[in-house]
């Protein structure tokens, strides 16, 4: 149920839609419109109706051939009725929280999902949408190659165009919902790489591609398409088949990514009612990219989204400078790390530059923070002195 203050966060909501408008100039077209984060469909199908109705009163949209609307959907608590009301209100691509249908990992995750409802919401998404990708999860407590190899079966059979197979990420201490969680239950490192395995052989033979990371697609779906035309995009909410968008960010702890500078919205909601309140558009922090940032970022790109790094592009490809030199004389000192990828056949040389291998896939994060100069390789965390990496 939606409380009388979720409906006061609701209007503010609104209110920051308004205020971001103002920074943009009209003739700034808005693409794609992600509603993620909760996921938002604990709000009612007209109130997401009149999110959308605020955009577009504020913004100026793209035609609709060009214009795709995504949202996150819980099975649990979204009817068929209410997909059907989503693509009549706008919505065109579903993600689809699956996790595993495996009672016991549900069980030990505390996460009760009813198989049934759950195919029945994805059938309907199918039926209605344009688009729909699944989010699963590997390492999840009992989860073992067998059990997961059973929820693989049930998803590959309903047909999605995209699966994504995340890595759990035992974080007790950020994430308090993980706090019930019995870390003896979690299957070891081994059994983890296997069910990695068992996951992608299955998602290969049934027809899907692998994209990057922990991502398939079937080769009709636009996302393998962008793969091939080298138009794909990684950006905070993944991959994406619109190729070097800028990224406004809304409610809170969006992230907003602009050609030259980062920002975030603050993660209290006490802190965004109040700045809301204030008239403040509520960001916390923001970076501004300088040409080396934003070399390395056009770097990481290639690696995560081409699966090719091309070395002879020169820097001022990437920025506005008169001396320009070739990535593989700008990157000489980070080029050595490389080695020991190169033994172990995750990268294997070109011509040009690199290739990743198709065992590279998995470990694009590893290439990236090669070039990551923020990245300690000491401690595999970022720097002390600086907090997250700009780049990856």
């Amino acid at each position: 149920s939606i409380t009388d203050e979720t409906m006061w966060d609701y209007y503010r909501l609104l209110l920051e839609i308004g205020m971001r408008s103002e920074l943009f100039g009209e003739d700034r077209l808005v693409s794609p419109i992600h509603f993620g984060g909760g996921p938002p469909t604990f709000l009612h199908s007209d109130q997401l109706a009149a999110i959308l109705d605020e955009v577009a009163s504020h913004f100026h949209l793209d035609l609709p051939p060009n214009m795709d609307i995504s949202i996150e959907v819980d099975p649990r608590s979204v009817s068929e009725t209410e997909i059907q009301r989503l693509a009549q209100i706008g919505f065109s691509r579903f993600s689809i929280g699956v996790q595993d249908f495996s009672r016991d990992v549900q069980s030990a995750i505390n996460r009760r999902q009813n198989e049934d409802l759950t195919l029945a919401c994805i059938a309907e998404a199918m039926q209605v949408g344009n688009s729909v990708n699944l989010d699963l999860v590997t390492g999840l407590p009992r989860q073992t190659p067998d059990s997961f190899a059973r929820t693989l079966e049930k998803v590959i059979e309903t047909g999605v165009g995209r699966i994504a197979a995340y890595s759990f990420a035992y974080m007790p201490e950020r994430i308090k919902a993980q706090r019930l969680i019995d870390e003896s239950l979690l299957p070891s490192r081994e059994v983890r790489l296997e069910i990695v395995n068992t996951t992608r052989e299955m998602l290969l033979a049934a027809g899907y591609q692998h994209i990057g990371l922990d991502h398939y697609a079937l080769p009709e779906d636009s996302l393998s398409q962008a793969l091939k035309a080298g138009t794909l995009q990684r950006n905070f909410q993944g991959y994406t088949t619109h190729k070097e968008t800028e990224l406004v960010g809304i409610g809170v702890s969006a992230i907003s990514k602009m050609r030259t500078a980062y920002a975030q919205n603050t993660k209290s909601l006490s802190a965004y009612t109040h700045m809301i309140d204030r008239g403040e558009i509520p960001i916390e922090k923001g970076l501004a990219l300088s040409d080396d940032d934003r070399i390395r970022s056009a770097l990481i790109q290639q690696i995560m989204c081409r699966n090719s790094v091309d070395l002879c592009y020169t820097t001022n490809r990437y920025v506005d400078s008169s001396q320009a030199v070739t990535l593989e004389h700008y990157f000489a000192d980070e080029l050595e790390r490389l080695s020991m990828y190169f033994q172990d056949q995750l990268i294997v040389p070109t011509e040009r530059g690199f290739d990743v291998t198709d065992k590279g896939r998995f470990f694009v994060r590893q290439l990236a923070s090669c070039f990551d100069r923020y990245f300690d390789p000491d401690t595999g965390h970022p720097s002390k002195l600086v907090k997250f990496s700009r780049t990856v």
